[in-house]
């Protein structure tokens, strides 16, 4: 632009029009006041941060909105990929606990019996989950009479007539259509199994060269360093979130099924499994946990013989129980232990734990759902790295710091600090 407006001033001067009328009629044009109102606005840009905040502001909103698209579009290919990685990491945390406990063994071979181990528990929990299944259909007969017992009670209770038999309501367009979906779901995890597997296996091949190429990608050494010790505190707060709430999860589930056995609800192991996964989707999945058993003992075909009350009454006390029973876990071990043990390592506002589950979930699914905790904390890290967007990190953290003590900005802080009070 302002060669453009050289360009013309010297044509202008060639042409004789530097005095004179010439220079009256050129000025009339108005092309040298269009200049000077360029280089004003260009000086007022300069001079305004409200208007270069704004433009800053647009520009986030629009590329957040092209990633969200992304993300959502390329989520079949994605949502394995990061499920894969966070495997992978799980692994890796078995493999540098099972190397700390033993020093005799090399970590490629704790690497070995950390892969072992999470199979051999993926394979047992498939078992589980088939056998569960299995049995409810065995007395598949039993719980649809009891099933159509409840439904004839509850329009009993409202006062209407012609109530709708279990099979009536799951064969009819509504719920083909819910099967159908079902159906999809459990071919497209059957299809993500493997896929996850593939990825876990060629991510293990590739860890040898990662610092090869971290190396060649940050020749210069402070880069490289500071690339390093951003990726290690995301990479120790993830593997410290999926162990902690591996750990919780398995304590809950534990108690759960101990709790269920005592109380006599049948295909007790089925159920604990189910809420050793559940536990893994933050909040939402703590309430689906405590409501599963329950429903089951609700249309459990028979009662143990110590539940009190009469028929039909034993039946809600008898699930009233069970939800007591639940509940008191997932709340206890939640609200006090979890706490404790999770320290530094989630950091998380509970409002952003739940918002983050809602945006993962309509992006990814069900995977997101399980990936959302992970993958905020993962964010945040990496925001409070830079100046412009440290601002996210901190409205996404749950004390104001989204390092932690020990973290880089925490040093950098601690540094600052000194400093000041040293001068």
């Amino acid at each position: 632009m302002p060669r453009l407006f050289r360009f013309c001033r010297n044509a202008r001067e060639f042409a004789g029009f530097g005095k004179g009328r010439g220079a009256k009629a050129w000025h009339s044009g108005g092309l040298l006041d269009a200049e000077r109102g360029w280089r004003h606005a260009q000086r007022r840009q300069k001079g305004n941060p409200d208007m270069s905040r704004a433009a800053t502001t647009g520009i986030w909103v629009i590329a957040t909105g092209v990633i969200i698209a992304f993300l959502y579009w390329t989520r079949a290919i994605l949502a394995p990929f990061a499920l894969a990685v966070f495997l992978f990491l799980t692994i890796e945390g078995f493999a540098t606990m099972i190397d700390n406990w033993t020093r005799f063994l090399k970590i490629g071979h704790a690497r070995i019996i950390a892969i072992l181990l999470v199979l051999g528990g993926f394979i047992g929990f498939i078992g589980l989950m088939a056998n569960g299944i299995a049995e409810f259909g065995r007395d598949a007969g039993e719980y649809e009479t009891k099933i159509n017992g409840l439904i004839q009670e509850a329009y009993d209770v409202v006062h209407m007539t012609g109530a709708p038999t279990l099979q009536e309501l799951l064969f009819n367009e509504t719920g083909q259509r819910f099967f159908a979906t079902i159906a999809n779901a459990t071919g497209d995890l059957s299809g993500d199994v493997v896929l996850i597997l593939i990825y876990v296996a060629f991510l293990f091949l590739a860890q040898s060269g990662w610092s090869l190429k971290l190396d060649n990608i940050f020749p210069e050494a402070e880069a490289r360093t500071q690339v390093r010790e951003v990726g290690e505190e995301a990479r120790r707060g993830i593997e410290s979130y999926l162990w902690t709430q591996t750990v919780i999860s398995a304590l809950i589930t534990v108690l759960t099924y101990g709790s269920l056995l005592a109380l006599g609800v049948k295909n007790a192991l089925f159920l604990s499994a189910l809420i050793f996964v559940l536990n893994y989707i933050p909040t939402v999945g703590s309430i689906v946990a405590a409501l599963v058993p329950p429903l089951f003992a609700l249309v459990q075909p028979s009662m143990p013989v110590w539940v009190p009350g009469v028929p039909p009454q034993d039946t809600y006390i008898y699930a009233g129980i069970v939800l007591a029973v639940v509940s008191f876990w997932q709340f206890s071990i939640g609200n006090f232990i979890q706490p404790r043990m999770m320290g530094e390592s989630l950091n998380l506002s509970s409002l952003v734990v739940l918002l983050a589950l809602a945006i993962w979930g309509v992006i990814w699914g069900i995977p997101g759902m399980f990936l959302s905790a992970p993958l905020t904390v993962l964010m945040m890290v990496l925001f409070a790295q830079s100046e412009g967007t440290r601002w996210i990190a901190i409205l996404l953290s749950s004390d104001g710091n989204p390092q932690g003590k020990g973290g880089l900005h925490g040093e950098r802080v601690t540094a600052d600090a000194a400093q000041d009070g040293g001068a």
